[in-house]
């Protein structure tokens, strides 16, 4: 057995995701910062109070504002009800139908999907990939391209056609990496239903192989040079893409999050450095593989590739001979998604989250301006970048992460940008998910997935992680939502406010901090808010990937689901509920706002669904079209 296929079993008999894989594996201190700038916030102003009002005069704290039983609901949809069907459940008066689903060729020369083995190498390649997530739909000259992200693969599902239901082989690690990476294709609406245009010119796969360049100010470093690539400039390949971005030229933004997990070493007494280790960097995977079939996958021989992933992807969907570049400037993290702003004065703003216990928020702005119609290809390569500091009195400011401010090179916080983060003091967050910008005015907002490692156990330094005084959440089970309004409304400003649009919770087991904040009811429950996106109107869609055991402290929340919530009165309510076992993640419009696309993550990722084929079929990740049946506007 390999290094992957043993740290595959430790994955499965502790029953993680891969999130939680590096919580074990890489322990962090049970308590963020924020969590203490939450707790003495609350102290300050009353137990939820200033922090959850909505509004235009929601950042005057101490002001009053409507409530959502007040205020009249712009959320015109009949809500559904949280459930644990094996199907997607929507409003009255709306319907779905499934675009493409991993497998699906995206050419006529290739092989329909086969329910017995799941394909090839070869097949794979020339398919639809799989576990998709981030999502972007661009028009241009009539035609409607969608661009994907495929973020990894469920082993026991991809590979469930043999007993192991491991990768075993060199062509089971060919089909691993190329259901990586993202899925470009031209879709068109047919009566009433989205489907993808087969053989279209503009179909594109960009997998773990795709020849890449690497770009900024850590192009060319050593830290990025290896035998392959002796001038640091070019890489092979992006894998595990989670959020998305896309930028005002017309450009899609994959964003690479958990890369750590498909390196491993040869050499098991092999030590990786201090700074892999802070990327979560380990001798042993997370059960692809790769480094069997692929040698550049091993640390031990190659130690600078891990420094090559963790980037910002910049990809022209509308030229498949486009070479994607790997967008140093941005900083390499664990990438949930990328936020692009232009600010009053043409910069290019991007907000960003990195996904994991104890790490940050960033913003980058670009040293150039955005000009419409005009060459914005090199925007992205040049900027400063910024790490976000949360006071408890509301206020917070964007601390710079320069060569003074951290005693490294410019190349070095490019490569090693968590580590400079943690040198100029930011605060440390509880797993930053999606950020999102309103489209009408200058405020932003970011899930905070959850942190249910909070008050476990002592932290490194002894302290007790329990909370106190008016946030008794000792565990951050549910997660909760961050917003902050830039000094001036202005996105470049060093300077914020901030405050919380909702604390999850659940009201029907907990009448403590547990419950929520005010917006949460028992009909409108959720938890580990994830996805977030604004439509043009200004309503804010909130997707989750969170616990669906529907028991304890989550019982009566359902299955994973999609909800809608208005800033304004920060009224919330329910609109999507997925299949079993399913994360709701990526979403977009149509250009006429009649269509909204929507991701279905890993159905059944413990054995217990067959969506969307029914019966007995393999479950199968995919995506969604879904329209009012009266063709009217959606959001």
């Amino acid at each position: 057995m390999t290094n992957g296929t043993n740290e595959t079993a430790v994955v499965q008999d502790h029953d993680l995701s891969f999130d939680d894989w590096d919580d074990v594996n890489s322990p962090r201190p049970e308590l963020c910062d924020f969590d203490h700038v939450v707790d003495k916030a609350m102290s300050r102003r009353g137990f939820l109070g200033a922090l959850t009002v909505f509004g235009a005069s929601s950042f005057l704290m101490g002001t009053s504002a409507l409530t959502p039983a007040e205020a009249a609901s712009r959320l015109s949809f009949e809500q559904v009800a949280a459930n644990t069907l094996d199907t997607i459940t929507l409003p009255k008066g709306y319907n779905w139908n499934v675009v493409t689903t991993w497998g699906q060729p995206l050419w006529s020369h290739g092989a329909e999907f086969d329910q017995a083995t799941r394909g090839t190498g070869e097949t794979q390649e020339f398919a639809f990939g799989d576990n998709n997530d981030g999502m972007a739909l661009f028009v241009s000259g009539g035609k409607n391209v969608l661009a994907v992200n495929n973020e990894y693969t469920n082993r026991s599902i991809i590979y469930g056609g043999r007993e192991s239901k491991l990768p075993e082989n060199a062509d089971d690690v060919r089909k691993g990496k190329a259901a990586h990476g993202v899925s470009v294709m031209e879709v068109e609406e047919q009566d009433g239903r989205w489907n993808v245009v087969i053989d279209s010119p503009l179909n594109r796969r960009i997998t773990a192989d795709t020849p890449m360049d690497l770009t900024g100010p850590a192009r060319g470093h050593d830290l990025l040079k290896t035998a392959a690539d002796p001038s640091g400039t070019t890489s092979l390949g992006t894998w595990n893409n989670c959020g998305n971005g896309r930028t005002p030229w017309g450009t899609y933004l994959a964003c690479e999050e958990n890369f750590n997990g498909y390196f491993s070493s040869s050499d098991e007494a092999y030590k990786p450095s201090a700074e892999l280790s802070r990327y979560g960097v380990k001798t042993k995977d997370w059960g692809y593989a790769w480094a069997t079939a692929d040698e550049r996958f091993d640390i031990s021989k190659h130690p600078h590739e891990p420094n090559r992933a963790g980037y910002i992807v910049e990809i022209d969907p509308m030229d498949p001979t486009s070479t994607p570049k790997k967008r140093t400037a941005l900083g390499r993290f664990k990438h949930e998604n990328a936020e692009v702003v232009v600010a009053a004065n043409g910069q290019v703003v991007v907000y960003m989250g990195d996904d994991e216990r104890g790490e940050f928020l960033y913003k980058f702005i670009s040293d150039g301006t955005y000009a419409v119609g005009g060459d914005n290809s090199d925007l992205l390569d040049t900027g400063s970048l910024f790490v976000a500091k949360f006071n408890e009195d509301g206020s917070g400011e964007w601390l710079a992460l320069t060569p003074e401010t951290t005693g490294m090179s410019a190349p070095e916080i490019a490569i090693h940008t968590r580590i400079a983060a943690s040198k100029v003091g930011a605060t440390t967050m509880d797993r930053p998910e999606w950020v999102s910008s309103h489209p009408k005015k200058a405020e932003v907002y970011c899930c905070l997935t959850n942190n249910k490692n909070r008050g476990v156990k002592p932290n490194a330094g002894g302290d007790d992680t329990s909370a106190n005084g008016p946030n008794p959440r000792d565990k951050n089970n549910y997660g909760q939502i961050v917003r902050w309004q830039p000094e001036g409304g202005d996105h470049v400003a060093s300077g914020f406010n901030w405050n919380l649009f909702v604390l999850a919770g659940n009201p029907t087991v907990h009448s403590d901090a547990y419950a929520g904040s005010g917006n949460v009811n028992a009909d409108n429950m959720f938890n580990s808010p994830d996805g977030l996106a604004f439509d043009s109107t200004g309503l804010l869609w909130i997707q989750t990937d969170g616990n669906y055991k529907n028991e304890g402290d989550f019982a009566g929340m359902g299955n994973n689901q999609m909800l809608v919530g208005d800033p304004e009165t920060g009224e919330i309510k329910r609109f999507l509920v997925g299949p079993k076992e399913a994360e709701v993640t990526g979403i977009t419009w149509s250009a006429d706002r009649k269509t909204l696309f929507v991701g279905i993550q890993h159905p059944g990722e413990k054995g217990n669904s067959h969506f969307p084929g029914g019966g007995g079929s393999v479950p199968r990740s995919c995506v969604i079209a879904i329209k009012r049946d009266d063709n009217g506007l959606i959001g």
